[in-house]
């Protein structure tokens, strides 16, 4: 255990002095593998991570994801989910608010990224809200913690990447998001009623649109439901695997942005640009963590983990509680895919013979995953919604989503308390 701590340790050091996470993962792990098997079974190790990186059939359904993501959200599809929420919920008071709400849980249902899906509609939802009148706080607050539904809302980059580093499957984790999905969206409309109770100024009622609109509005969002339809279905019904449905999903948003007249040549460079940076950043971080995961394996770490559970009769409940609790304030630091790519390799065998379902876990994951994005002082969400509306003061954007972290933790308890959420449709998938 010695090693690994003093492993940790290092890291936290190299982080702190800014350099990269990957690096830093990837020059611990390679040094401590050094140390403990010698370079040249080191540097075979790396060479050996790397090249199953690569090559790995499985991971071929992140980049696929990531485009079909970045194809829908260049495809403009973010305006048309928005109206047909605001067709429906519009008139109430901080109806907006919930209308962002609800149309980033659709985005997400097709982006997969929290942070494009939180960027994508503060373009469309705030100056709508700050034309009625809507306070800053609630404004920016229901943007920044809607877009966190990106990575929960199956398809998930955050879920792929978990399913891959604990062998589950990609289509069960997906089909436990659901309805974790629409939980979530329910606690983050309820975080909107109490913040409008609490200030009855803070989210005006819109017009109430008569039905007409209200199912013009809801046709024009056809392409989203087909495409999740079609990939969700496929892969739930036994049609084809996770990686083919990412490449059909791919192929469909294209054709998708095709017929909306958005692609142009500029905007095909881009996606493709775009997609491959993104690719490439997750492939490199991934490298660094399964090497530093290899050397924790080295150490006695986990097995020194399972011995004091066993040794000292903690309770599993409470050893899943503490776990939750250190993601919590991991995410206060750390980078979310980062953190799940450096954790989850320790944690999931103590998890595992603790006797709990690992899908089940994968959930709590993301959902903690969820709450780092909105968490000070390192809130990814947050940070993008500054760097877009520069005049909102850090103060109002971090005491904006105060409720919605509230919302995070109630939900958080619900889960814990009631497997059976998560549990109930990944039974359904072979």
């Amino acid at each position: 255990m010695t090693e690994a701590m003093l492993g940790f340790g290092a890291m936290l050091v190299l982080i702190f002095l800014r350099v990269p996470i990957a690096f830093s993962m990837a020059l611990v792990g390679l040094t401590g593998l050094a140390t403990m098997r010698g370079w040249p079974g080191a540097f075979a190790m790396v060479g050996g991570v790397v090249r199953e990186s690569g090559f790995q059939y499985l991971l071929s359904v992140v980049p696929l994801f990531i485009l079909m993501g970045n194809f829908i959200t260049h495809a403009g599809l973010s305006r048309e989910l928005y109206a047909a929420a605001y067709a429906f919920l519009g008139h109430r008071r901080g109806g907006l608010a919930m209308s962002t709400v609800v149309a980033c849980g659709g985005f997400g249902a097709v982006c997969g990224s929290s942070l494009a899906t939180a960027a994508t509609m503060s373009k469309v939802a705030y100056p709508e809200m700050r034309k009625l009148g809507y306070s800053d706080g609630l404004a920016s607050g229901s943007i920044a913690a809607g877009g966190t539904l990106g990575i929960l809302i199956p398809p998930s980059i955050v879920m792929v990447v978990y399913a891959i580093l604990t062998e589950q499957s990609i289509g069960k984790m997906f089909a436990a998001g659901i309805l974790p999905g629409l939980v979530a969206i329910l606690f983050y409309l309820g975080a909107v009623r109490w913040t409008v109770w609490r200030n009855a100024d803070a989210g005006p009622p819109g017009r109430r649109m008569p039905w007409p609109e209200r199912l013009r509005a809801l046709r024009e969002v056809w392409g989203v439901l087909v495409l999740f339809a079609v990939v969700m279905g496929g892969i739930y019904g036994g049609v084809f695997s996770s990686t083919e449905a990412a490449g059909i999903g791919a192929c469909g948003a294209f054709v998708f942005a095709l017929l909306r007249g958005r692609l142009t040549w500029k905007v095909l460079s881009d996606v493709l640009l775009e997609s491959s940076r993104t690719t490439g950043m997750l492939f490199l971080v991934l490298i660094g963590a399964l090497t530093f995961a290899n050397f924790i394996n080295f150490t006695t770490l986990p097995a020194d983990l399972q011995e004091y559970v066993r040794h000292f009769g903690i309770r599993p409940l409470f050893v899943i509680l503490l776990i939750c609790a250190i993601y919590i304030v991991l995410g206060c630091l750390m980078e979310s895919m980062s953190m799940i790519l450096l954790t989850v390799p320790l944690f999931y065998p103590l998890v595992q013979f603790l006797g709990y379902d690992l899908i089940w876990f994968g959930i709590l994951v993301v959902v903690v995953t969820e709450i780092s994005f909105i968490t000070p002082p390192v809130g990814m969400n947050v940070m993008v919604l500054k760097s877009l509306l520069p005049d909102v003061s850090m103060g109002t954007l971090f005491r904006g989503v105060g409720p919605f972290v509230v919302a995070d933790l109630l939900r958080l308890a619900v889960l814990i308390a009631f497997p059976s959420i998560a549990l109930l449709l990944p039974r359904f998938v072979a």
